[in-house]
């Protein structure tokens, strides 16, 4: 490598030209890496690195000077739809890099890492193309890579296509099932393929495909709301549907029943289990898939609770031999994953744990799980009783359903077993009325709960986009003087977030501890508010509390505590 008059080779050289022209670092910085260089031998780059002064985009570009390739700030409009087809999505999110246009019979690709040559070598093999590499920054890949292989993008031509090949008059409304399977060609896989990848894309925890007119509309579940994702011509809804059931292993003839299946899928290294559930409905079936991914289903307690003390009040139900503990909330509010993590703690060699689900939604190893199949009579009740002749330790009980399994739950806890399950009510309290209601003595539930736990998912505000404002009056209300914050935050809406504010959700838990004064009043008959009441004096914090307690940390916005919490309870 030649040196230059001063000394410094030529790439150095090249790297402190672009050091000073692009205004990275000071004079000062330049003079004390050269010196460190100096010293120890090492390169430029190396120690830029070490150093930390630079982010990843900044060294991008840096290399891509110095090797006299172009580095573009890129913007999704940059992207020529007729060049991201030569690239499928999975090779653009391993790689970071996306293929911009066809200019002069090569392919201008927009690269991470634009010195990797092998990568280069590959698209080029695939597509046919020389590669001409372009440097971009990898957030910047990342959106354009979101915006463009989502669900709407890669499927638009399809359905226009769709809509072309069966125009309205031409279309049979009593085209058999197998016959519609037969005539499913390349579009139809390709748009079922791409809505159950997009869902997955998009952290959906369910896909609904909803038969309408003139479409049929596909929505997901994203952070517990329902979101459009694209509509599907009705002329092709039953190849869809049919499509689906096939890869489910469901009867794709009986269309008059509901089904349900599953259907195995990997995606960028996961392995991902979809329960898939149709309905017979006006217009054609009704598909539901919901999404489960064993990696996130199995969460560690310490992920799950935010609040110090409310995690110190787990591991203390959690470090009892024996006694029920409850989880409690409505439909979707996150009780089987709190659950699941529950009984990771307690997953250890010297302990037999045994559990009765329905369904089984994520396996355990070392755990024995069962699952309840009515329609041959095992139930909850009977899996019960046969599971105490199996020598337990802990028992987790999907759900109490019935007086029968709330009896078998209460005596398997007095008699030696840790027992964990999940009730709806909507207060931790409420779970004593309900067993009472089931035909469960007062003395009897007193001496077998150890504690109820109710929670709640709210939205947590994107860390991209979040941002400070001053609240109004009308939201310094919902707070106690004493506690009212000056500064609240919120989502403005971003890429990331798909323009919601919103990117993920966190739990809030209303945890009722058994004290000696709780069981007293239980036996005693004490009414719902009473036993509130003393709960609270005795420091239990209220979903309202630990709602308004998210928001003052920035973790929620008041308006989402608004739309899960009932605020008018204490």
């Amino acid at each position: 490598m030649k040196a230059t008059s001063s000394g410094i080779d030529e790439q150095t050289a090249a790297v402190l030209d672009a050091l000073r022209q692009r205004h990275f670092l000071s004079e000062e910085q330049i003079q004390e890496v050269l010196t460190e260089q100096e010293k120890t031998g090492e390169s430029l780059f190396h120690l830029l690195r070490q150093k930390d002064w630079l982010n990843e985009d900044d060294l991008t570009e840096l290399a891509a000077v110095c090797s006299g390739i172009e580095f573009i700030h890129l913007t999704p409009e940059m992207v020529d739809s007729s060049a991201l087809k030569l690239v499928p999505p999975e090779t653009a999110r391993r790689y970071g890099l996306i293929p911009l246009r066809i200019q002069s019979g090569k392919l201008v690709v927009a690269m991470s890492s634009p010195l990797n040559l092998s990568v280069r070598q590959m698209i080029a093999a695939r597509t046919g193309y020389e590669v001409r590499p372009v440097a971009a920054g990898s957030e910047a890949i990342r959106q354009a890579i979101q915006k463009h292989y989502n669900v709407e993008n890669l499927t638009r031509q399809d359905i226009v296509s769709m809509r072309l090949k069966h125009k309205p008059a031409e279309e049979k409304k009593h085209t058999p099932a197998r016959q519609a399977v037969r005539s499913a060609d390349a579009p139809v896989v390709r748009l079922v393929e791409s809505i159950l990848t997009g869902a997955i894309d998009s952290r959906a925890s369910d896909i609904h495909l909803e038969p309408q007119q003139p479409d049929m509309k596909v929505r997901y579940r994203i952070d517990g709301l329902l979101q459009n994702a694209l509509e599907v011509p009705s002329s092709v809804q039953r190849q869809v549907v049919s499509h689906i059931k096939i890869l489910a292993n469901m009867d794709i003839s009986e269309q008059r029943l509901p089904q349900d299946g599953h259907i195995a899928l990997e995606q960028q290294g996961k392995l991902y289990d979809l329960r898939v559930s149709s309905l017979p409905a006006v217009g054609g079936e009704k598909i539901v898939i919901r999404i489960l991914d064993s990696q996130t289903g199995l969460r560690r307690l310490e992920e799950l609770v935010n609040e110090s003390s409310d995690l110190e009040k787990f591991r203390s139900l959690l470090s009892n031999p024996y006694g029920m503990i409850l989880l409690t909330g409505p439909t979707g509010s996150g009780k089987t994953t709190t659950l699941y993590s529950m009984i990771q703690q307690l997953n250890r060699p010297e302990h037999n744990i045994v559990t009765v689900e329905d369904p089984v939604e994520y396996q355990i190893a070392g755990i024995t799980q069962v699952q309840v199949k009515p329609d041959i009579r095992l139930t909850f009740a009977s899996v019960l009783r046969s599971i105490l002749r199996q020598d337990p330790d802990i028992i987790l009980i999907g759900e109490i359903r019935d007086e029968e399994t709330a009896e078998i739950a209460v005596s398997a806890a007095q008699t030696g077993h840790l027992v964990l399950s999940t009730l709806h009510t909507n207060t931790a309290v409420g779970v004593i009325p309900r067993f009472l209601n089931l035909g469960v003595a007062a003395h009897q539930l007193a001496g077998a709960l150890l504690g109820v736990i109710t929670q709640r998912l709210v939205r947590t505000i994107c860390p991209r986009c979040r941002h400070s404002y001053k609240p109004e009056t009308e939201e310094m209300r919902m707070f106690a003087d004493a506690d009212a914050p000056t500064v609240l935050y919120r989502g403005t809406g971003c890429g990331d977030c798909r323009r919601t504010g919103y990117l993920g959700r966190a739990a809030v838990y209303e945890i009722l501890m058994m004290t000696p004064s709780i069981r007293r009043l239980i036996v005693s008959g004490a009414s719902e508010d009473e036993l509130k009441e003393q709960a609270i004096q005795e420091g239990m914090k209220t979903l309202k509390m630990q709602g308004l307690s998210a928001v003052r940390q920035g973790r929620t916005t008041l308006e989402e505590v608004l739309r899960v919490i009932n605020m008018r309870e204490r």
